[in-house]
Formats: structure tokens, C-alpha cells, sequence
């Protein structure tokens, strides 16, 4: 059994390999740790071991890890969020990945509001329109940026998230995230107020690697961390 050590050096040294492959430094690429279904110890080795972020699923998972390591690590929410969950993360959150509809905008704005704070937020985008995948339509992402920037002043974009299809065609996997690597660059040029392109968060543990060669800088790998997770 590899050991979480032995396995986030693999995975920051397949991050190295596909950043170089790209002209860029590996150092530029955030590696978040997904602790769905992982218990607190195993989130405390990864992060003796140089994890600074990981990103937690479930709002209730967040807190309840939260209470035990606390500001330790970084803490972003990267499942779909319900607007009646928001309270459990605002004031613990790092970054919400998952920001896609007005409904949401109103409960983290009136949140953030009360205790003072801007919360960093990711656009999600449904690049592929798949149905099962949660996220704007692409066509409709830069009229939703605008509003946020006009009416939500707690709320600081900074940047997009996507989902690739669980795919053996790499082909169809690279043009989600060209695709999102594209929305991005058009975004940037607008200069919209608050509104930052920062970060592309795409990429999970099985196409991470092709997701940095199209420019992502935040991936998101749990499996590859922590072995296969049982999810009853």
C-alpha cells in the first residue's frame, strides 16, 4: 500500500512533468487535496506532508473538519453549494468553486455581509453540457460576471471551475479545458470591476495532467492522494 506520502510525491512530480511540458513552473499550480470521505487523520498527514489547501465536497464535511484543524491548511468548497448550507462555511471558507446562480449570490452576499467579509469565489461552467454536470452554460457566464461584479460587492470573482467528461478521449477531455482556458482570456480582457482571473480550476486525478498542459493552475485530486474511497 503506497503511503500518503509516497503518493502526493507522485502526484506533484506528474504536476512538475506536465507544467514543464507546457513552458511553465510547476510552482504556479496549486495543488488542492479532496478529502471527500477522508477522516481528519488522513487530512493531518497530507498536510505534514505540504499540503496547503483541500477542498471538501459537503459544507457540513468542511465544518466538522474545520472544528478539528482549523486554519491550518486552506480550506475550498468544490461541490455544488444549496443556498441553506452557505452558513456552515462562510466564515471558514477560503474559496467557494462553485458559484453559479443568482439564488446563491443573494445568500453569500447577505453571509459575507454580516460578518464583514469578501468571499472569493470560482465560476463554475458547464463547458461540456453534459446534464449531469452542475454549472453555467458557457454563453451565459460573462452576462452572469457582470451582475455579480454590479450587485454583489462581498463576492470577489477570481476565477472559473470546470469538469471534464469521465472520458478515454483525450481529445474531448483537452477542448473542455481549452474551452474554459478560451472563456477566461475573453473574461480578462473586459476588465470588469472585482472581477480577477486568477485561477482556472480544472483537472481531477484522472486527467489533472492534461488539464495543466491547457493552463490550468488549480487542480483538484483526492484518489491519486488518498486511494480509492468508499462512498456508502
Amino acid at each position: 500500500m503506497e503511503t500518503i506520502k509516497e503518493n502526493l510525491n507522485y502526484v506533484r512530480n506528474n504536476i512538475k512533468e506536465s507544467a514543464n511540458k507546457s513552458n511553465r513552473d510547476s510552482e504556479e499550480i496549486t495543488l488542492l487535496a479532496v478529502t471527500k470521505t477522508v477522516d481528519v487523520d488522513a487530512v493531518l498527514e497530507a498536510i505534514d506532508n505540504g499540503v496547503t489547501d483541500v477542498g471538501e465536497n459537503k459544507p457540513q464535511e468542511l465544518a466538522r473538519k474545520y472544528e478539528v484543524i482549523g486554519d491550518k491548511v486552506n480550506w475550498h468548497l468544490i461541490g455544488s453549494l444549496q443556498t441553506n448550507k452557505v452558513k456552515y462555511i462562510i466564515d471558514k471558507v477560503h474559496m467557494i468553486h462553485s458559484l453559479d446562480r443568482q439564488a446563491l449570490c443573494e445568500e453569500i452576499q447577505k453571509r459575507a455581509e454580516k460578518i464583514d467579509r469578501t468571499i472569493d469565489c470560482l465560476v463554475q461552467v458547464n463547458i461540456s453540457k453534459e446534464e449531469s454536470k452542475h454549472g453555467l452554460e458557457e454563453k451565459d457566464v460573462i452576462e452572469f460576471i457582470k451582475e455579480v461584479s454590479t450587485n454583489y460587492k462581498n463576492i470577489r470573482i477570481k476565477g472559473l471551475m470546470t469538469m471534464a467528461p469521465f472520458s478515454e478521449d483525450e481529445n474531448e477531455v483537452r477542448t473542455v479545458f481549452k474551452g474554459l482556458k478560451n472563456l477566461s482570456l475573453e473574461i480578462d480582457k473586459l476588465n470588469i470591476h472585482n472581477v480577477f482571473m486568477d485561477y482556472l480550476s480544472m483537472g481531477m486525478s484522472n486527467d489533472y495532467q492534461v488539464a495543466i498542459e491547457e493552463g490550468s493552475n488549480m487542480v483538484r485530486v483526492g484518489t491519486s492522494i488518498f486511494g480509492k474511497r468508499n462512498y456508502n
